[in-house]
């Protein structure tokens, strides 16, 4: 079993950086492949990036490349989303992923290739 935490979210103006961060525990950690997903009002919930945990691999959507950044931290159990130059698009509840095995792209956009998930953060940009 695997528990995921996000904190982070919050109402912001256009044009800032926010960090939502994904505290995970439960079993080991370099088995699984986080995820960081969104989902707007009225949408089907999309993927935006994902890291391989043990490997540090990264794979982004096409639409968050050049703004949004997947990290982890061992040490603290801890991936992280950084979202540079907030857009109002970018409202959304954000949603972190884990699934077993290595990163693997063909699946990483699927929500359904994900087994365990996070209660979501909320993200409100404003123009």
């Amino acid at each position: 079993q695997v528990q995921l935490v996000e904190s982070g979210g919050g109402s912001v103006q256009a044009g800032v950086s926010l960090r939502l961060s994904c505290a995970v525990s439960g079993r080991t950690l370099s088995a699984y492949t986080m995820g960081w997903f969104r989902q707007a009002p009225g949408k089907e919930r999309e993927f935006v990036a994902t890291i391989g945990w043990s490997t540090g691999e990264t794979y982004y959507a096409d639409s968050g490349k050049g703004r949004f950044t997947i990290s982890r931290d061992n040490a603290k159990s801890t991936v992280y989303l950084d979202i540079n130059s907030l857009k109002s698009e970018d409202t959304a509840v954000y949603y972190c992923a884990a699934r077993s095995g290595t990163l693997v792209r063909l699946y990483a956009r699927d929500v359904n290739s994900y087994d365990y998930w996070g209660q979501g953060t909320q993200v409100t940009v404003s123009s």
